[in-house]
């Protein structure tokens, strides 16, 4: 399986402040076809940054990025947020499509793969609702819906879910486990949680505290495909957290220290 992400030697440094700030130092990992790789690490490791620069939407200091392309009809890559990013004045069924639509995918081709997706994420009721008539929860799903119906050769997620409470929290872990299985899209997600990564992630990459460097790659083994309470009940799955655990504590308490300096 070849890689299609490949970062090499990538450093990031912003400037404007009363010193410069290392976001990111000497980063390198690949990222095979088809793997959901999931980044860990406390606040300000340069999780998000490194997401933007493989996106495209920051330029490295050093080194590169390459994201093989392999089909030029799709696009390159989708990046679902945080905070919420489907358009306001748009229905569900417009937002899923709207990427689509930009493409020049003709309107009844472009029917049939939205209304695919609205069955999936459960809101084929709510087609013709506006984002004002949805839950944070609903919201979240319809983001997920118009990146997969994009189809573009890698998904890009910075904490999804991390606004969410718990339970809307595993039914979307559920429902994107479940897309994903269909697609087996490459997937770079970030995450605080640990729980989150080992339940989506084939790997996970740990990073330190500022500057963001690799600490540890990990290998998540658990069969496919994963239910998220199923998975979380076995003793394996405790155990991975806790290794994960005893690696990042020291970078996190260096996190929360250098806050308070």
């Amino acid at each position: 399986m070849g890689a299609k992400i490949r970062i090499e030697g990538l450093t990031k440094v912003f400037h404007g402040g009363a010193e410069p700030v290392v976001a990111l130092s000497e980063v390198s990992l690949e990222v095979p076809e088809g793997q959901f790789f999931c980044v860990l690490g406390p606040s300000g490791c340069g999780k998000t940054t490194l997401l933007r620069i493989v996106a495209g939407l920051e330029r490295p200091g050093a080194g590169r990025v390459v994201v093989t392309h392999a089909d030029p009809t799709k696009p390159v890559n989708a990046m679902i947020f945080q905070e919420q990013s489907i358009f306001p004045w748009m229905t569900v069924r417009q937002n899923i499509g709207y990427g689509l639509r930009l493409r020049g995918v003709s309107r009844e081709e472009r029917e049939a793969v939205v209304e695919h997706h609205l069955r999936k994420i459960g809101l084929l009721r709510f087609a013709d609702a506006y984002p004002h008539q949805l839950s944070g929860g609903m919201k979240q799903r319809v983001s997920v819906a118009r990146a997969f119906a994009n189809d573009p050769e890698i998904l890009l997620m910075d904490e999804p879910f991390a606004a969410l409470d718990e339970q809307n929290k595993i039914l979307l872990q559920e429902e994107l486990l479940r897309i994903w299985e269909e697609t087996r899209k490459t997937v770079l997600f970030i995450t605080h949680s640990i729980d989150e990564a080992l339940i989506l992630g084939d790997r996970v990459m740990l990073m330190t505290a500022h500057p963001g460097r690799i600490k540890a790659v990990v290998e998540v083994e658990f069969p496919r495909p994963r239910g998220v309470y199923e998975i979380k009940s076995t003793p394996a799955f405790g155990a991975l957290a806790y290794q994960i655990w005893k690696l990042l504590r020291d970078e996190v308490l260096r996190a929360k220290e250098e806050c308070l300096a």
